[in-house]
This record gives structure tokens, sequence and C-alpha cells, in this order.
């Protein structure tokens, strides 16, 4: 799940072209991932556990969400649940149509969650017991309990609305060869870590309310290149060769602000960056080393070192955000040098002559991976510094930002420095659930009273008050045992050529997506 659009770079360029025949001008635009966005190999929904943001603009939602993170129409036009929280009923919007020409109805609706059993991302509607066709246009969803976060999970790009014949005619070739959703851009290609190249729906009038411009989008053509590398991304937005970048590392956002031609856009960010810590390998079996690991790295010299300063510190795996980070003060994981080199006195690491600690003739030498993209080079190099204060010496492995998923999961890791993007408490149980080994859990994290925990977030609520209470619960005891060490939460920053694309006035969003991108144009 990474989830959704930031740390790697989205940039975008944008030419013009003449519509034949036409009295105006076609709009083309080029954007680029971000790095957490790099290689993602499908555009199947329901299989991914990585998204980039060209999916919002293939697909619709049933829900969207602003700014304030409250839900809207989209495919839905409204719905109403009932009092005990066992049924809903959703209320479609008519005169929408898949790229492939089917019709969007109440059958689609059953058909589509279907898809979801046995999964990727079968969580996201397990909590449906069945689903029946009220009217073309009317669906009830009856539950298995209560599901206080459905709202959420239907405004996620997770659980975009795919056209399931398709979906059923080319099994795994659905999202990478051809994929078929209801949304403003279809599919014209897609070569998997290059490139994906879509073309404006000209039928599509059913955008969300909460974008000025219903449809059809103003831009015709969008090709998204794959960029890894944060200064190339931005040497292209300098040089004119593309015109957005939707994440602007913090250490670059003074030259973006330097350029006349150029301007930021900043949003509330969505994203973690921590250290996970693979607590089946030695010495992080230990839960004495696990702890210094975590409270030998210093949030506030990173955030002025390698962040400028830009964004905050992280305490907690969550977005402060959300009410599930308000932890105890005692569950928070902070710098604490004195209380990291006791903890690993405790366990029996000597510290030796040469700064690296010892046990039974062994050094404490670790590994620590990262991703190639220079932001997360330059913020694992001051890691492994602050590691090797306590007496941790780490020897930093890099591999290609496309490819470390795979490498996760093998479970060999040790250390390694990476970030999220979302924003719902449901984050832990992706990351940290004891069924996700290797990866997404990265940590390699079972613990029996978190799994308990974690079944009571995720099952046990019949309202959100509960719901939040639960995942506290959850997350607070995540943290006391130390799989994870946070340090960083950033905002997003936007950067675009103010002289070649009209943004938005207002974005009622919590991110640039599709209701940004249906308000955008390019200047003539």
């Amino acid at each position: 799940m990474t989830m959704s659009f930031r740390k790697s770079l989205l940039a975008a360029s944008v030419s013009l072209a003449a519509l034949l025949g036409a009295p105006v001008l076609a709009q083309e635009a080029t954007f680029v991932f971000a790095t957490n966005e790099v290689g993602a190999p499908t555009y199947n929904p329901i299989k991914a556990t990585n998204l980039n943001a060209a999916t919002t603009l293939i697909f619709d939602r049933m829900v969207s969400q602003a700014a304030d993170l409250s839900y809207h129409p989209w495919l839905a036009e409204s719905w109403e649940e009932a009092p005990d929280g066992m049924s809903w009923v959703f209320h479609l919007k008519p005169g929408v149509t898949f790229h492939n020409g089917e019709p969007f109805n109440a059958e689609t609706v059953k058909a589509w969650l279907e898809l979801f059993k046995g999964s990727e991302n079968a969580y996201m509607a397990e909590a449906i017991a069945s689903v029946e066709v009220v009217d073309d246009l009317t669906v009830k969803f009856v539950m298995s309990r209560p599901e206080p976060n459905l709202l959420y999970n239907f405004s996620s790009s997770y659980m975009s609305v795919v056209e399931p014949k398709s979906y059923a005619a080319l099994g795994d070739n659905y999202g990478v060869t051809e994929v078929y959703g209801t949304g403003p851009f279809k599919l014209e290609s897609f070569a998997v870590g290059q490139e994906t190249v879509l073309v404006r729906n000209e039928d599509y009038k059913w955008g969300s309310p909460l974008a000025k411009n219903q449809g059809p989008a103003h831009i015709a053509r969008l090709t998204f290149r794959e960029i890894a590398e944060d200064s190339t991304a931005f040497l292209e937005l300098k040089t004119g060769g593309v015109d957005m970048l939707l994440g602007v590392p913090a250490d670059l956002l003074a030259e973006v602000q330097k350029e006349a031609n150029l301007a930021v856009l900043t949003l509330p960010g969505q994203d973690v960056y921590y250290m996970p810590i693979n607590v089946t390998k030695p010495p992080f079996d230990d839960i004495r080393v696990r702890e210094a690991a975590a409270k030998a790295i210093n949030q506030d010299e990173i955030l002025a070192s390698v962040f400028g300063g830009v964004g905050s510190v992280a305490h907690t795996f969550l977005i402060d955000a959300l009410p599930e980070s308000h932890v105890a003060d005692s569950a928070k994981i902070s710098y604490d040098p004195v209380r990291a080199a006791a903890a690993l006195d405790e366990a029996g690491w000597v510290m030796g002559a040469d700064g690296v600690r010892a046990k039974d003739g062994q050094p404490l030498k670790v590994s620590l991976w990262t991703q190639s993209d220079s932001s997360f080079r330059r913020l694992t190099e001051v890691v492994q510094a602050q590691l090797k204060a306590v007496g941790i010496e780490a020897e930093i492995t890099t591999f290609d930002s496309s490819m470390i998923r795979d490498q996760y999961k093998t479970g060999e890791q040790q250390l390694a420095v990476r970030s999220y993007n979302w924003d719902n408490a449901d984050i832990v149980d992706w990351f940290l659930g004891g069924d996700r080994l290797g990866y997404p859990n990265v940590s390699m994290f079972n613990d029996p009273k978190a799994e308990e925990l974690r079944a009571a977030a995720m099952t046990g609520a019949k309202n959100m008050d509960e719901r939040v209470k639960n995942f506290t619960a959850y997350h607070e005891y995540v943290l006391t045992q130390f799989p994870v060490a946070p340090i960083y939460q950033p905002v997003t920053s936007v950067g675009y050529n103010s002289e070649r694309l009209a943004m938005p006035a207002e974005l009622n969003a919590p991110s640039v997506g599709a209701i940004a991108i249906m308000d955008m144009e390019v200047k003539e």
C-alpha cells in the first residue's frame, strides 16, 4: 500500500498540439512519478501493493475525499448506513460507462466486489457479507460486522472501480497490457519502470463534485515518466523538460523557489519516513538492541540537516493528523542516546576501542538497506552515523528504487530506511501485520499480543470512536516492541512551471490527483 503520491518524484512536462479540424489547441502533459511510485508493476488495484498517481486518472471511486478528509459523492451519488452499521444502501450515478463501453450499474458493483475475495486487498471489502441489487442504480451491502472505515476504503485508489468482464477475460494481463475504468483518462500504453501514456476520455462527464470541471479533462494527453533520481527530475523542471514535480524534496525547495518561472504549492503531508527493524534477525531479535537502534535516531538533527527544517519529526508510525497517533508519551520513540547505550550494555554489547560494540568476540555490525534516489541515500548516511555513535556499525546496501520491494520479500534485511504514503490508521495493519512478512511487513513483526490488538482494531469496532480507541491501543503496543524507528514527516511540495500550467484556484483534495488534474490547464 504505498500507498499514494509522493516521495518519488512526479514531474509533469506539458506541450501543445493542434487538434485537427478544431479551433482550439489540444493540451499534452508528461508527469514523472515520485520515488515511492517508481516501478509500480500494474494498474490492477485489486492485486496491487503499490499504485501511482496515474491510477487515479484511469479509475473513479465510489466516494471522493475532500482536503478536510470528509467524504463526498462520486460514482455513488448518496448513501445511508443502518443505525447498527450492519447494512449500507448506495445510490449510483446514472449514465456512467467504462472505457470499453460497458455500463456502470448495481450489477457492476456486485461483480466488482466479488473480485476482491482472496486478493491482495481483500481486507478492504471483507466486512461486506453480500451485495443485493435493489434496482439498476441502487445497491445494498449487507455487512458481516460494522465497518466504520467503509467510506475511506471506497475513496481509496485500492478500491478503484474496475470493469469486471474485461478483468476476467484479461487475467494477469489486466492492468499491464490493457485496463478499463470509468476515469477521465484511458490507458494508451504502459512500459513498467519507464512510462505510462494516457489519453482523455472524451465521454467523461461524471467527475467528483470536489472539482469544478466534471469532465472531460482540459488536458488531452498525459505521459507519465518514471524518474527515480530527485536531482534529475529537478533539472528537467528547471530546463523546461517537465512542467510539474508532485513531490519536491525539502533540500531542493530553495532551488525551485529561485526560478522566476517556477512556483510551489504546499499541501499537508501523508508520508512517514521510518527505519524498519527486522525482529527475526540477530541481533534485533533482542528487544533491547531494537530499542537502542530506535533511540539512536536523532529526528531533530535529521529534520534540520537533511530536510532543511521543512516538515516535522515523527515519533510514532502514523502521521500526526490522525487521532490514532495520539499514544501515551511513554510509547513515543524519541532520540535518547543515554538509554540506547544502557540498553546495549544490558544486552551484553560492550563498546570497543574502535567505537563498535562487540559481544562474545563478534562486532555489532549490521546491514542497512536503502533505495537509490539521492534523498534516501543522504538520509541513510545520517542514520548510519547516528547508529555508529552508540556503537552499531551499519553497512549501507543500496537497491534500485523499483526493485527494493522484491528484495524485502527475501526477509534478509536487518535495518532499512524507507517511507510510506497513507492517511489512515490501517497502515499499521498493512506494514506490521503478521500475515504479510517480508513485504509489506519489512520488520517481519509477528507478535501474538499485537495480533490480538490488530484484530480488535480492524474488525472489532461498532463505530468510529471505538475504531480510534482500538487502533490507538494497537499502535501504542506495536511501538513498545520497537519493530520500527519513526524518523520524519514531510509536507507535500508540488513544484510547477507557472508559465506553462494554470493550477486550480482551490484544491479541495488531500493530494494532487484526479480532482486537481481535472481543473489543470496548459497556458497557450
